[in-house]
């Protein structure tokens, strides 16, 4: 780990306004800390945010909710109003990590975990995410866990995140400060694909910060699930994963989201999936055509092709518990 400086604002503003261009801002540390005491990231100066005020939840004019930038993942997933209202982002957070991470990880650091690849984070092996330039060892190497959507020859890895996915499906809008303003970016143009820069993962510029994420009022509390297919029950990331919401109107569904992680950059979705359902009775003929549109393009490696298979299934699975309301 390299040498680094340290400093405690105690305002956004002063937050922002230290910010230099190696600089890190840091808050649970839960994956910040790891990426440094890898050598994957060498920032000169730590910016330690914990002390803003930004942690707290508060419901919005529209019926919405506003989540504070700092609100631990723990807090976030058992908040009365989110378990009410938005489950299925609840079932996502208590799918992820463990409750001693949940304690510490927040919500903006969750939204800014860095992609999931055994050779990003072996400092020893080429990268192009962590050295542009040097090629993805990725690509011929031990790629099960890696992407089988969006995925380019630059990187293939897959984003790691559990709330994410949800917060996708739920059409979060995350709210950022910097030096040239405020701004909202959906969760659908937060994060990127990793194109010809695998290096960015998400849409800031330099010194932004996050400072909250909005939820919309939504209609899906009683049919949604959030379904979790990884290598062990404890503490693993998803091969693949589901976030299912739909409102029902009987046995036909009036609207629906969809959205995958374990599968790409980015949490993956695609909304002619969702519109292909609209109208639609709630059967295993429907979900099935539906995770085909999700799934188009789909294309695996040499350990992980089985994952489009599993993606399908999970698709229909976790659909198919929406419509019954019986949440994983």
């Amino acid at each position: 780990m390299n040498p680094f400086s340290y400093a405690r604002p105690s305002s956004v503003e002063e937050a922002i306004g230290q910010f230099r261009p190696d600089s890190r801002y840091i808050a649970g540390g839960t994956n910040l800390l790891d990426l440094m005491k890898e050598n994957v990231t060498r920032p000169s100066q730590l910016i330690d945010i914990t002390q803003l005020p930004l942690a707290d939840i508060e419901e919005t004019p529209e019926g919405g909710l506003r989540i504070g930038a700092l609100v631990s993942n723990a807090d976030l997933a058992w908040h009365p109003l989110v378990e009410a209202r938005y489950p299925l982002l609840s079932q996502a957070i208590l799918a992820g990590a463990s409750p001693q991470l949940r304690n510490m990880a927040t919500t903006g650091g969750n939204l800014l975990q860095r992609t999931r690849c055994y050779y990003f984070y072996d400092a020893t092996t080429p990268c192009n995410k962590r050295e542009p330039g040097t090629g993805c060892s990725a690509r011929d190497g031990l790629n099960r866990i890696h992407a089988i959507l969006g995925h380019s020859d630059a990187c293939i890895a897959v984003h790691p995140s559990d709330m994410c996915v949800a917060m996708a499906a739920l059409e979060a809008v995350v709210h950022v400060q910097g030096q040239r303003g405020e701004r909202r970016i959906p969760m659908a143009d937060f994060h990127r694909l990793p194109g010809h820069a695998p290096e960015q993962d998400n849409t800031l510029v330099d010194g932004e910060l996050i400072t909250a994420v909005e939820l919309p009022p939504q209609d899906f509390s009683a049919h949604s699930c959030y379904l979790k297919l990884r290598d062990r029950a404890s503490y693993a990331f998803a091969l693949v994963s589901v976030a299912a919401a739909l409102e029902m109107d009987g046995d036909s569904i009036r609207s629906a989201r969809i959205a995958m992680g374990g599968v790409a950059h980015k949490p993956w979705r695609k909304k002619e999936a969702e519109a292909a359902l609209i109208g639609k009775t709630a059967d295993e003929a429907a979900f099935s055509a539906a995770a085909d549109i999700l799934l188009e393009g789909a294309s695996g490696f040499e350990h992980n092709a089985f994952k489009i298979e599993l993606g399908h299934r999970a698709i229909v699975r976790a659909l198919t518990d929406a419509a019954k309301g019986a949440a994983q």
